[in-house]
């Protein structure tokens, strides 16, 4: 669909994803061993909390969750409804999270055309479902933006959910497997590791839809020398 086709769907119910997050992006996310820079010759100033880029936000679910738990979010969609909607949720949050978000209407296949450029220490891909050549162009761009040992994180409606699964993109030329996407990355390595490519099966009202899922690493250059800062796991913020 495009983005007025996004608009009228979003408009036409509350949230159509529903407020909670992902699961398998909160799993993820609570298994990084999550670090930024930490200032230094040769190396930038420190950002004040790490950086995501969620890309294809639609309302605003993973991206909400995510400033509640400590990241700095660049969130992503060329829908103005749903981009509306996620600005309407994160109203009822404390300023501080409200805070940790951007809201940038804009097509993620233009992302130098909106100025978002990284680095970012997560860049998120989860439901997002374009052409091949458009998703394999969006993957490298990606994986240029991650910072040393920064993490991609993709997830959508493996191409096996159209015939054992359940819901989700039903045009086979959008789905992907996690191959499709190891394929796509191929060209980006050796900086981009492969860490985890797999399939999830995902509970619905009905039976379990099958999602695709790889997660991968930048490598930091060894030519540079690095300072390196663990983060603690951050608590949610509430307030």
């Amino acid at each position: 669909m495009d983005a007025a086709a996004w608009d009228e769907h979003y408009a036409n119910t509350e949230l159509v994803w529903g407020a909670p997050p992902n699961a398998t992006v909160v799993e993820q996310v609570f298994g990084l061993e999550r670090r930024i820079p930490v200032g230094g010759p040769g190396i930038a100033p420190r950002p004040e909390l790490p950086r995501v880029l969620d890309l294809g936000c639609g309302e605003g679910r993973n991206a909400l969750w995510l400033a509640t738990h400590g990241w700095q979010v660049d969130a992503v969609d060329f829908s103005q409804t749903g981009i509306d909607k996620g600005r309407t949720v994160a109203s009822r949050l404390s300023r501080s999270v409200r805070g940790r978000i951007r809201w940038i209407h804009a097509d993620v296949t233009r992302l130098d055309a909106a100025g978002i450029t990284g680095p970012y220490e997560l860049v998120l891909m989860a439901f997002l479902h374009l052409p091949v050549e458009d998703r394999r162009a969006l993957l490298l761009h990606a994986a240029e933006m991650l910072s040393p040992e920064g993490t991609l994180l993709v997830i959508g409606n493996d191409t096996l959910n159209l015939v054992e699964g359940y819901g989700g993109e039903q045009d086979p030329a959008l789905t992907f497997t996690p191959a499709d996407i190891i394929a796509d990355l191929a060209p980006a390595e050796p900086d981009i590791r492969i860490r985890i490519a797999d399939r999830v099966h995902r509970p619905t009202e009905d039976r379990d839809a099958i999602d695709a899922l790889v997660v991968a690493t930048r490598s930091a250059p060894e030519h540079e020398p690095r300072a390196l800062e663990a983060l603690q796991p951050p608590v949610a913020d509430i307030s």
